[in-house]
């Protein structure tokens, strides 16, 4: 080991200048440093996975969570926190979400925040991970919780490269790994051997039986003013990755809900005699679930429905419409949608990669909110169905609570169902 001594010398006058204490004395103080240079571990990691690119691009990163080889989606989120609701969304299934805010994990990982039983996504990408939490709400931290989920993690890699990049060249298939003994050659071949278009994500995220949903928004997480509907309301959920927010918010509305699976006949569910159904936000490419499209035709028109996000998709094709695959999608806490009735701008929670186009639908179907920032279909209406529907997610987990009134309109739906007289017009309901 070698050593190196460093002696300092120092004076009054050295310290103060010319303002010295009065009546010091000259005497030197002398010290000295002795440093080492050994052959320790450094205190911090060293780069230890790879994210490879389906364009050919390698990203060295620190890993954190799970470790092994995964492939996945990478598409981006733009919201500032709300991590750990990402974490549990279930539409994120089959995908690597890459955060655009640098800083992950401060506040840790709590119970009360999970949108699902399981982490459904393929991999966290970040810039930074937290090396402390803070918030009287944690339990423990955000790697801990990834390796006990089995869910892969890297930080320490520049996402605003990667982010330019896909809004450049659109959402790109990407592979994860820590593995040394896999070339980058054997990582490119199986992000181009593997696609998530035309994949049936739904059936893996679905519950497998039916039950029933009683929670309500806890009373200091509730942030509507309105008061609760005096009716009760039975609602048949379909659970396409259903999120726990969307439950409890129409709870908190008076609803009676009945969560089943996505394979869930339509005939067992009009056998329940609902006052309404939810499709509800799921993961994947819409066109590759027919069962479920035909689950929602064979109900439309009977009921009052709701549809969101994916829910929102299968009733435009169940509609006559189709759907398309955008080029990096919507992810994110911070959408700018425009409510074509009342001119009144929403901030919204969006998680989705396709979307319906209107120039597709039937007559009578009218789009309702457009996306600010692509003048994409982000709400439709059918008054003839009674159908009313949204692309993003109004109980905003994450995100900001503008849209919220969603639920209300559904509620109004079920009511003027149950009191309607033949030939009224529905489209006036549309306006709440």
């Amino acid at each position: 080991m070698a050593t190196k001594a460093l002696a300092f010398t120092f004076s009054f006058n050295d310290l103060f200048g010319s303002k010295a204490p009065p009546h010091t004395s000259a005497k030197v103080s002398v010290f000295s440093v002795r440093c080492s240079s050994g052959n320790g571990e450094r205190p911090w990691k060293n780069s230890d996975a790879r994210l490879l690119l389906e364009d050919g691009s390698i990203w060295k990163a620190k890993s954190f969570g799970a470790s092994g080889t995964q492939v996945g989606e990478v598409v981006f989120n733009t919201s500032l926190t709300g991590y750990q609701e990402i974490l549990t969304d279930p539409s994120y299934a089959g995908q690597f979400v890459l955060m655009t805010n640098p800083h992950i994990g401060n506040t840790g990982i709590n119970f009360d925040d999970e949108e699902s039983t399981e982490c459904f996504l393929s991999g966290l990408v970040i810039r930074s991970l937290s090396i402390s939490t803070s918030n009287w709400r944690c339990v423990k931290d955000l790697g801990d919780y990834l390796t006990e989920r089995n869910v892969m993690g890297i930080c320490d890699v520049d996402t605003r490269a990667i982010t330019r990049r896909l809004r450049e060249d659109g959402s790109l298939i990407g592979v994860l790994s820590t593995d040394n003994s896999k070339t980058d050659e054997e990582l490119l071949q199986m992000s181009k051997s593997w696609d998530i278009v035309g994949i049936d994500l739904i059936s893996g995220v679905s519950c497998k039986s039916p039950y029933e949903w009683v929670d309500r928004t806890k009373e200091e997480w509730e942030f509507s003013s309105s008061e609760g509907p005096r009716d009760t309301f039975h609602v048949v959920a379909y659970d396409f990755g259903i999120k726990h927010n969307i439950l409890r918010r129409l709870a908190s509305y008076g609803c009676k809900i009945t969560v089943v699976p996505s394979t869930w006949p339509a005939s067992e569910t009009l056998k329940l005699n609902p006052d309404g159904v939810l499709f509800s936000n799921g993961p994947g490419d819409p066109s590759a679930v027919p069962y479920a499209v035909e689950t929602v035709k064979n109900i439309i028109g009977k009921v009052p429905v709701f549809g969101i996000c994916m829910g929102h998709q299968l009733l435009g094709q169940a509609l006559g419409g189709t759907t398309y695959k955008m080029k990096f999608g919507h992810h994110g806490g911070n959408h700018p949608v425009r409510n074509l009735r009342t001119g009144r701008v929403e901030i919204s929670s969006q998680n989705h990669n396709y979307a319906v186009d209107p120039a597709t639908l039937p007559e009578g179907v009218e789009v309702t909110h457009i996306n600010l920032n692509d003048s994409s279909c982000a709400g439709l209406a059918f008054p003839a169905q009674k159908i009313v529907s949204l692309q993003y997610h109004p109980e905003a987990s994450p995100g900001p609570h503008d849209s919220d009134n969603a639920f209300r309109e559904f509620i109004e739906l079920m009511k003027h169902e149950k009191n309607q007289t033949p030939n009224e017009n529905l489209h006036q309901l549309q306006s709440v």
